[in-house]
């Protein structure tokens, strides 16, 4: 790495499974799990959007570069990208949809099913939202859990994962989650906390997504994750995000 490319050091993420910093114009990803590394390298090689250069991979760490442009937008906080901005992103997340599924396994209904029970139990024994919010919100993630046919799933599209630059999304990061999926659970992982914006992303991304199942991930999604967040430092009941999530869908009929 050049002087010119080094810098402070930021660290972006950090918890007990892994940890990223940025150096400069390079991004550090700390895993203890190599097959993390493995998966996000394969995908990246394989997909048909734009992804980080990646600078070097020496286990447990692998550095790739910094994409241009800003992220869509944060958990919490209103996005500030155009509306033609997300319907880039929802026409590049439909091109990697459309593309063959990595041929390593993805995650199973059963999976699925045998998390949603555990985690909504969990939420319940230690009283962390009323009983009726879990309940209900178990309703909805039911619609989820039916057959769908795999696609090739990012696994983990956070807002924060997909930059644009203007209108152009420059670049979809972290990949380590990629596998064979639901494409529905990534549409609502990118649109999770920020639903006003599923009509802009559904423009770029075409026909054949099902608002029902987008809006039972909703659900599913924040119940299965609220657990992991509060044990890693982080905070889902803060404004916006997923136990604001699972409240607003108390509201709907």
């Amino acid at each position: 790495m050049s002087e010119a490319a080094m810098g402070e050091v930021e660290v972006v993420v950090a918890h007990s499974q892994r940890a990223t910093l940025r150096v400069g114009d390079v991004f550090l990803k700390v895993d203890g799990d190599p097959a993390h590394a493995d998966v996000e390298i394969r995908a990246m090689g394989m997909v048909p959007v734009p992804t980080p250069a990646i600078r070097w991979h020496e286990p447990p760490v692998l550095a790739i570069a910094a994409v241009p442009g800003t992220a869509l937008g944060v958990l919490g906080e209103p996005s500030p990208a155009s509306s033609a901005a997300w319907a880039a992103a929802g026409a590049a997340v439909r091109r990697l949809h459309d593309a063959p599924p990595p041929p390593w396994p993805g995650r199973g209904l059963d999976d699925v099913a045998a998390e949603l029970e555990r985690e909504c139990a969990w939420l319940l024994a230690n009283e962390v939202l009323p009983a009726e919010v879990v309940r209900r919100n178990r309703e909805i993630a039911q619609a989820a859990l039916r057959p769908y046919r795999p696609a090739f799933i990012h696994g983990d599209l956070q807002i924060t994962h997909v930059f644009v630059d203007g209108d152009e999304v420059t670049g979809i990061i972290d990949w380590s989650e990629a596998a064979p999926g639901d494409p529905m659970f990534d549409l609502a992982i990118l649109t999770l906390g920020h639903e006003e914006r599923l009509d802009d992303l559904l423009t770029g991304y075409g026909p054949g997504a099902d608002r029902d199942v987008i809006r039972a991930w909703w659900s599913l999604r924040s119940l299965t994750a609220s657990r992991w967040l509060v044990e890693h430092g982080f905070d889902p009941d803060a404004p916006g995000c997923e136990f604001d999530v699972l409240r607003s869908r108390m509201r709907e009929p």
